[in-house]
């Protein structure tokens, strides 16, 4: 094996290691809180500007931890979405939502942080549209809009905006809820990430064909 072969390698376990550590460090105390100085530290790098190296900006480490993960999610919800095709039933486009972001979460094996992980990077204003853009604006996700459109044409596009909002805040913050209580050793309401995948698409159920209140 070549030298470069081997110093290739070597980069491409030093950057995992820095993911690994920095999305574990993030979901913990939040992005700001720790500083790039710190994730090196924590990885074992003896060289303090190894995230800089390899990543760029704190920003750049985000989103190549948002990618890590939403390349895998996607591909699942893909699947999904191809097989439930001109569906009209909304519990089929919130399965699609939710099970590809749980089945990944649960092929990971406990603890993991992805989820709390992107629970912090949601709530912070500026790290936030790097999230959207690297997992909420896939094209599997565009097709569960359209699928929704269809199940539900008489919903204004005000309501649907809102409802859409209420549907992210509650499935980013349980899935983290969910991560957090395994992560602790502490009781879930639910024994099995497919059984809170069941119970989270029941609530989305609920939510996007509950009642509109007219002024």
């Amino acid at each position: 094996m070549s030298g470069r072969v081997v110093r290739a390698e070597r980069g491409d376990a030093t950057r995992e290691l820095i993911l690994a550590t920095a999305e574990r460090l993030f979901a913990e105390h939040g992005v700001f809180a720790v500083s790039n100085r710190q994730v090196s530290e924590a990885a074992g790098q003896g060289n303090n500007a190894a995230v800089g190296y390899h990543f760029g900006t704190k920003a750049d480490l985000v989103r190549a931890i948002a990618r890590r993960h939403s390349e895998p999610i996607e591909r699942l919800r893909l699947r999904m979405v191809n097989e439930i095709g001109g569906s009209t039933d909304v519990r089929d486009w919130m399965a699609c939502l939710v099970r590809p972001v749980t089945e990944h979460l649960d092929a990971l094996r406990s603890p993991t942080w992805y989820a709390r992980f992107g629970a912090q990077v949601m709530t912070d204003p500026a790290l936030r549209e790097i999230m959207v853009q690297e997992s909420l604006s896939a094209s599997s996700l565009q097709q569960i809009r359209h699928g929704l459109d269809r199940c539900l044409p008489e919903l204004p596009p005000e309501v649907h905006a809102e409802r859409t909002d209420m549907a992210r805040q509650l499935m980013v913050h349980m899935c983290a809820e969910r991560e957090r209580a395994l992560a602790q050793g502490t009781p879930t309401p639910r024994s099995s990430w497919r059984d809170a995948a069941t119970g989270l698409i029941d609530a989305l159920v609920g939510l996007w064909l509950a009642p509109v209140s007219r002024p």
